[in-house]
């Protein structure tokens, strides 16, 4: 059958038949994982699936392989899988099969099926270990290195969502809100909507206004004489969540819902919910954050 690159150098989709099966699939995922999509003309669900399948693999840049098969003109090797309705599609990596799924997913599940995959490969595991590690620094205020692994897993990976929100995270951190919203663009158009790539923008946009020191110290003193007073606190809570002190924005914010979880008509937790959308799901002021919700809600 005719190879099919899609303009992507080396050809990352391609036709096969039950003959050249043991070659395109079996040998061909010795080297990358490879997807198989059993496909036939009649079916309606598979003009759905192929060709958001074909552009979420060439969006791998070769990490991934996508064999088509014909099962009206092969049907050898999908009744040995046990195929029994289209379009059904197989991974294999290493030689053997270690996934599937049936019917045509949207592209969101697409992508989560496939990184799945890869998440299985040597490379995979070594970029999630590189971004696991990156995370941990960026959390520990080490935001230079963490810079540095989250860098060299976009160089390895260049649409690699965690790792570019990571990257952008640290551009911002070090007052960068421009460069951070540059990096967030490397995503792509179809990435924006991505809670990770969505939480950082959320964060540059808290940032726009952030205060000075000494506006900053102002705000701080004048809590510390009027502690009652919830609109200062508020006031102060969304200075420091402009200037990244998430977890001291929250502790704020959970002293007013302690006192009126209703505040201002669920103001200040509209505005915690916020927060943890900005700082991220990994970070410790989320993390500790919707625990102490969790319990002024369900007290």
């Amino acid at each position: 059958m005719e190879d099919i690159s899609l303009g992507t150098p080396g050809g990352n989709v391609k036709d096969s038949t039950d003959q050249t099966f043991m070659t395109d699939v079996i040998e061909a995922s010795k080297e990358a994982p490879v997807l198989v999509d059993f496909w036939a003309p009649w079916c309606g669900p598979c003009k759905s699936l192929t060709p958001v399948l074909e552009k979420v693999v060439n969006d791998q840049q070769g990490k991934v392989k996508l064999v088509k098969i014909n099962i009206d003109e092969n049907p050898q090797i999908a009744g040995q899988l046990g195929v029994r309705s289209i379009p059904a599609v197989f991974a294999f990596d290493k030689g053997r099969p270690v996934d599937a799924f049936q019917g045509a997913l949207p592209e969101g599940q697409l992508r989560e099926f496939i990184s799945k995959i890869l998440g299985g490969t040597d490379q995979g595991q070594q970029l999630q270990a590189a971004i696991e590690e990156a995370d941990k620094l960026l959390q520990g205020g080490d935001v230079a290195q963490a810079a540095q692994y989250y860098g060299a897993v976009v160089e390895a990976d260049p649409k690699n969502v965690a790792a570019i929100a990571g990257l952008a995270r640290c551009y911002l951190a070090n007052g960068d809100a421009e460069r951070a919203a540059q990096i967030l663009d490397m995503a792509g158009p179809d990435k924006q909507s991505d809670p990770a790539i969505k939480g950082v923008r959320t964060a540059i946009e808290l940032s726009a206004d952030a205060p000075k020191d000494d506006e900053l110290d102002a705000l701080i003193d004048k809590v510390t004489e009027d502690r009652s007073n919830h609109a200062l606190r508020f006031e102060l809570a969304e200075a420091l969540i402009a200037r990244g002190k998430h977890k001291e924005a929250a502790d704020h914010l959970l002293k007013i819902l302690a006192d009126d979880l209703a505040w201002e008509d669920g103001k200040a937790k509209a505005k915690l919910l916020e927060l943890f959308e900005a700082a991220g799901p990994k970070s410790p002021a989320t993390i500790e954050g919707r625990r102490r919700l969790s319990s002024l809600m369900f007290a």
